[in-house]
């Protein structure tokens, strides 16, 4: 029986307004996170793990270090008919850009068309989690139904933030956004399923769905909003359980672990879920690695000074990337990304330090996420008096992290 084609669009094009500044001269999926990757390495790495090398990422706001990041790192044999491609809006549709997640594939129909897949796998590019979408593929092939929502079951109290699924017998039967009284599982009362945001199609329907929506003037244009509805009304949407889903390497404790990080404190919580002595999302997975390209003329991460009465540069409960100098500071439960300096005397503790930052002698960072290129001068310190973080310009987050942006200088 021959193999059946399948082809995955990464929709890569959510604006991030949640974080900024973050977001400030990026697209969300081109955040850092982990100290080595980008957000979109974790999307790509499990559409590649699953078996499908065949990728086109859609990109819109701000993509211009997105689209490097991608046709850089993720470079695959064209001798064998695979790619990862970044495809930008293109107005093929109209003079607009995209007005929603649907109408980004609906302004795309051209690859679909060159690519004559039999199914689509779509999916966001900003989540962390791992999955085989293979076993999804299968699941809707044996549905028998032309579309599949995956999800992933969540705390009956969340259910009002939530878009909740209510199936039965594997069918869809209704789509709840943020539903405030939602009844819990037959199997479990206290959860719900949630929608992931990841999907599998035919991709005939699909593409008529596509156009039915994009001829209906009231719609939002959303992949969840309307074309997985469109489905729900016709009884012809299925549901793929996450629990269902067995990566090879996982462990108990992060098999179902899956983060929204939209918003600064899930972006800081999703990265210190890292750095435990048992992660509760392990990166250290070789039978599933998350893959990324770091610089190869960077060298290993170097420590130095060893005298215990003066200075010693040490870091403890921590992710240290290659290119990265502790001189003579110290570094506790905190991420330190490529091309980092931590000066001597000085203390990072709980905190997430993007490439190329600058920490001065006698400075002090804690709980904060200081963005590339940012210099702490010497004696300065931050996350440590909000009000004074505030003054100077800096967002401070519902849970008290500081975030300086990119490029920043950090004075007493």
């Amino acid at each position: 029986m021959a193999k059946k084609h399948v082809l995955a669009i990464v929709l890569a094009g959510g604006e991030g307004k949640r974080l900024m500044p973050l977001t400030m001269d990026r697209a969300k999926p081109a955040v850092p996170f982990g100290g080595n990757y980008r957000l979109i390495d974790f999307a790509l790495s499990n559409i590649v793990n699953s078996g499908y090398m065949r990728v086109v990422v859609l990109t819109q706001y701000k993509s211009h270090s997105l689209d490097r990041h991608v046709t850089k790192t993720w470079y695959m044999s064209p001798l064998l008919g695979n790619f990862i491609a970044p495809v930008p809006a293109q107005q093929r549709r109209g003079p607009h850009w995209y007005l929603g997640s649907a109408d980004a594939i609906y302004q795309s129909l051209n690859v679909i068309e060159d690519e004559h897949p039999d199914y689509m796998v779509i999916i966001g590019a900003d989540n962390i989690y791992r999955m085989d979408f293979s076993q999804m593929v299968e699941h809707h092939i044996e549905s028998g139904l032309p579309a599949t929502v995956a999800g992933i079951r969540q705390p009956v109290e969340l259910a009002p933030a939530l878009g909740v699924i209510d199936a039965e017998g594997g069918v869809v039967k209704n789509f709840l956004e943020k539903p405030q009284n939602a009844e819990g599982l037959p199997d479990d009362p206290s959860k719900v399923l949630a929608s992931m945001g990841n999907y599998v199609f035919d991709t005939d329907a699909l593409v008529a769905a596509l156009r039915a929506d994009a001829e209906n003037e009231d719609s939002n244009h959303d992949m969840g909003g309307n074309i997985i509805p469109w489905f729900v009304e016709r009884q012809q949407c299925g549901v793929y359980d996450f629990k269902d889903n067995i990566v090879p390497g996982s462990t108990e404790r992060d098999r179902d672990y899956w983060r929204d990080v939209g918003t600064l404190d899930a972006y800081y919580d999703a990265n210190m879920d890292l750095i435990s002595v048992h992660p509760i999302f392990n990166l250290y997975n070789r039978d599933w690695p998350t893959m990324t390209l770091i610089d190869g003329s960077l060298p290993p991460a170097k420590f130095v000074y060893g005298d215990e009465h003066s200075r010693m540069g040490h870091a403890i409960d921590s992710f240290v990337s290659p290119g990265s100098i502790v001189s003579g500071g110290e570094v506790y439960h905190s991420i330190i990304s490529p091309g980092v300096y931590v000066h001597s005397w000085a203390q990072v503790t709980d905190s997430v330090v993007m490439g190329n930052t600058r920490v001065g002698r006698h400075s002090i960072v804690s709980k904060t996420i200081l963005d590339k290129d940012v210099v702490v001068e010497e004696g300065a310190t931050v996350g440590v008096d909000l009000e004074h973080d505030r003054a100077r310009g800096f967002t401070v987050t519902e849970s008290g992290i500081t975030v300086v942006p990119k490029g920043m200088v950090v004075t007493k």
